[in-house]
């Protein structure tokens, strides 16, 4: 027996569906990065650091996207968990409020500090500074390398660099964006509800948009797949 299914309906499948075979296809690419990749990075910096894998993490980073290294590691934050599926939908903002800002997965909104990723989604704040260390990240691509989060100097300031040539474009995860709002002025209005949701999604690599009464900080998004531990 055939049913006939409405073109809008039709069109929903198609798009979820979409979605479903994209989010399944970047994970069979992560995979074979993390597999081929990070052996690579392991052995090159064998007999100095050893490096344990972990679940996927991600780095909220900003900085030169040709750079090798530089300062100001101390503004870089870091997502333990994976901040897209435990995030709120703009549509749901006002339920977010009527909640007192307790995202379903226990995370508070800060109305005077918030982020969004490419898809328009509220997320959590990442935990700022990155604790120094060593990290093994990689952007999905063609290149992982390793980072090194030295601690803060006298004035603060950390400082951050990638081995083996890489820059942090070639370790940026281009499909993750990300920005930080907060108001332009004190007392201002800076709320996701003058989220222009038309806006979304973004496009790989693209800048996020702006939203009225707000300053934005675009970071880059790095894909953390092992740590340095101690010998």
């Amino acid at each position: 027996m055939q049913t006939s299914v409405p073109q809008r309906e039709v069109s929903a499948r198609m798009s979820n569906g979409e979605r479903l075979i994209h989010r399944v296809c970047l994970a069979m690419v992560l995979l074979v990065t993390i597999t081929v990749a990070a052996q690579s990075v392991y052995a090159a910096d064998s007999g100095q650091t050893k490096f344990r894998r972990i679940s996927t993490q991600y780095i909220a980073a900003l900085g030169d996207p040709s750079a090798t290294s530089g300062n100001g590691a101390q503004l870089w934050g870091l997502w333990p968990l994976d901040p897209g599926p435990r995030g709120v939908k703009l549509n749901r903002f006002q339920s977010l409020k009527e909640a007192g800002g307790v995202a379903p997965s226990r995370w508070k909104f800060d109305e005077a500090d918030w982020w969004l990723e490419e898809h328009g989604l509220i997320m959590e704040q990442p935990t700022v500074p990155l604790p120094p260390g060593k990290y093994v990240v990689t952007g999905a691509r063609k290149v992982t390398a390793v980072l090194t989060i030295h601690p803060p100097d006298s004035h603060g300031d950390g400082r951050w660099e990638l081995d083996q040539g890489a820059t942090l474009y070639d370790v940026t995860h281009l499909a993750c964006r990300s920005a930080r709002y907060t108001p332009t002025t004190a007392g201002n209005s800076c709320s996701p509800a003058n989220a222009k949701q038309t806006a979304f999604p973004v496009a790989p690599g693209g800048a996020m948009p702006p939203v009225e009464g707000c300053a934005k900080q675009d970071y880059a998004v790095l894909i953390v797949i092992g740590v340095g531990v101690e010998n």
